[in-house]
């Protein structure tokens, strides 16, 4: 064999070499793996603990959401009572009272 040959073949075995260990680093990691056209190959979500991870996330999402919303309020709130001039304020405490 020839340099060149053997350079070709020195290359293509780097760049399959390369993609099999991308290619196990994206499957360790879960992300979605492609075909050999571009594409994406979905993962395989029969396995029940993969599910139970899948459904407590969504719930913590829920629960998260929910919190911020309640804490965009009440930063609402300190931004009005920051903003708003001191007379106004007392005359708010003193309806309450």
């Amino acid at each position: 064999m020839s340099n060149g040959q053997t350079f070709i073949i020195a290359i293509i075995a780097i760049s399959t070499v390369g993609w099999i260990i991308t290619t196990w680093i994206r499957a360790k990691h879960g992300y979605p793996l492609e075909n050999e056209f571009g594409g994406r190959v979905a993962r395989d979500l029969d396995d029940p603990e993969a599910e139970r991870a899948i459904n407590l996330l969504s719930n913590e999402n829920q629960r998260l959401t929910g919190q911020i919303g309640r804490l965009e309020e009440r930063i609402a709130v300190l931004e009005r009572i920051a903003t708003d001039p001191a007379d106004h304020i007392a005359r708010d405490i003193d309806a309450l009272r």
